[in-house]
């Protein structure tokens, strides 16, 4: 008769054997099951998606150059290093990082734990730095039937919208006139430095203003940060009654951080309170933070990627859909406890057999010492 030793090999197999097989049959009991708000989520996914290839296919037809090596997918969202109206650096794989349809459902996430409901008014900030994040938030916006007052930046950092011929308020327009969204800037800075334009050349800064005149936005140029902060501060009150619900800072735009650092003080994500203490310079996010009012700090993107288990710089995009914004893997409970259970038990058997064989053993020396 077969009696079961860790000692045996065919004990050991048979172990490995019925260990290969239960781990299957847990594994094949995993449920995906959707998460919260999926329909919305994936229909603003789909939106950012149609907006993209609407830009793209717009862009081909201008007969742009589209450089393969910065932009793989070819969304001709990717601009070029180093133009006239190019402000700042600015991390190539972020933007990369942006173009994935699927952040507009990571926005939709955002706003649902705002507590927004349709009707609702969000101040949106935003450059020309990351159009694709400007198109998420927009596309989230719609899906959820919510209005948006944004002011914009024209200015763009590398990579961004830095072709002065078609700079973020083009864009805005081209999905504006064709029906994709309801909503465009009221008002525009240069951005860069101090939000004037500094370190740009007298070229770029004409350039954007001409920009700001085609596409018939109101221009704001004061003579300092300071007070291009509180003429958009005005701006956003006129427009909204005061009746906001949520801010969104999309970037590293001056006249919404106040400075660069306050952009790196505040980690990415929604806050419900933000303290404004130590802040020397208070953009307007900060300013509507001591209002009360919450804030959707979208800066750190590799950081929000991880958070959402978004890809880094996919080649190909991903489609609408793909990924733990949507659904959420589950293993059977009741299935894995019994391939537990039924281990634990083939073990301790086998242990039992080993320990009784070890006594008899034992037994038998002592005869035979008597002996």
């Amino acid at each position: 008769m077969f009696i079961p030793s860790a000692k045996s090999k065919l004990s050991l197999i048979i172990l490995l054997l019925i260990a290969i097989i239960l781990f299957i049959w847990s594994f094949k009991s995993r449920v995906f099951i959707k998460e919260k708000y999926f329909e919305e989520k994936l229909a603003s996914a789909k939106l950012m998606k149609e907006s993209e290839e609407i830009i793209r296919k717009y862009r081909l037809n201008q007969n742009i150059f589209i450089d393969e090596q910065n932009d793989p997918n070819k969304t001709a969202l990717i601009g070029e290093k180093e133009t006239e109206i190019t402000t700042d650096r600015g991390s190539l794989l972020a933007k990369l990082t942006t173009l994935n349809p699927n952040f507009a459902a990571v926005i939709v996430d955002y706003f649902k734990k705002a507590k927004l409901k349709k009707g609702d008014l969000v101040a949106v900030s935003c450059t020309g730095s990351m159009p694709a994040l400007n198109i998420a938030v927009m596309s989230a916006a719609k899906v959820l039937d919510l209005d948006l007052v944004i002011i914009n930046s024209v200015g763009a950092s590398m990579f961004g919208t830095t072709d002065p011929d078609f700079t973020w308020l083009d864009i805005e327009s081209l999905l504006y006139n064709k029906g994709i969204f309801q909503y465009k800037s009221i008002a525009a800075s240069l951005g860069g430095g101090r939000d004037l334009g500094r370190g740009l050349s007298k070229v770029g800064r004409d350039l954007i203003i001409k920009a700001i005149k085609r596409n018939n936005i109101q221009f704001i140029k004061e003579n300092s940060l300071e007070k291009n902060i509180e003429e958009k501060m005005s701006l956003f009150s006129n427009y909204s009654n005061n009746e906001i619900k949520l801010y969104v800072n999309i970037g590293g735009g001056l006249s919404s951080l106040g400075d660069a650092i306050n952009g790196k003080l505040l980690s990415p994500g929604l806050h419900r309170h933000v303290s404004t203490k130590n802040i020397p310079v208070k953009g307007t996010m900060f300013l509507f933070a001591e209002k009360g009012v919450p804030i959707l700090h979208l800066l750190d993107i590799p950081k929000i990627a991880e958070i959402y288990d978004l890809p880094i710089a996919p080649v190909p995009l991903p489609k609408p859909g793909i990924g733990k914004v949507f659904v959420e893997e589950h293993y059977n409970i009741t299935i894995t406890a019994i391939s537990l259970a039924i281990m634990v038990i083939l073990i301790l058997i086998v242990i039992f057999f080993d320990h009784k064989q070890q006594k008899f053993t034992e037994k038998e020396i002592n005869i035979s010492n008597k002996d």
